[in-house]
């Protein structure tokens, strides 16, 4: 049977909230922010004592960090490539060093009559 009532899923006392029951609200502080693509940021910051508005603002289109300054927008952030075991090694390591260690490892295979 699907007879029900109007107000099926609600509570008692539930009504439309309004400032008066919520109370007032924070005073804000619009501040508007600039990315290296030329789009702009308006987050709001609640205006409170002891707080600061901060400098930069990650742009929520294309990730990139915004600064106040129109003209001067910060720069992106210099992303490194990946690199592989192999290059960490060679940074630590000379051509001449894994020369040396290979021929350590064979001379210890050769005489373990591992390797010929």
């Amino acid at each position: 049977m699907a007879g029900g009532s109007a107000i099926r899923g609600s509570r008692v006392g539930a009504g439309p909230m309004g400032e008066a029951e919520r109370g007032d609200a924070a005073p804000r502080v619009n501040v508007t922010y600039y990315c290296a693509n030329g789009h702009t940021v308006r987050p709001s910051f609640a205006e409170e004592s002891g707080s600061e508005v901060p400098e930069q603002w990650d742009c929520p289109r294309c990730g990139f960090p915004a600064g106040r300054d129109p003209e001067n927008p910060p720069a992106p952030h210099k992303v490194e490539p990946y690199k592989t075991h192999l290059a960490y090694v060679k940074e630590r390591r000379s051509d001449a060093d894994g020369a040396a260690i290979l021929d350590e490892a064979l001379t210890r295979l050769r005489e373990r009559k591992i390797i010929v």
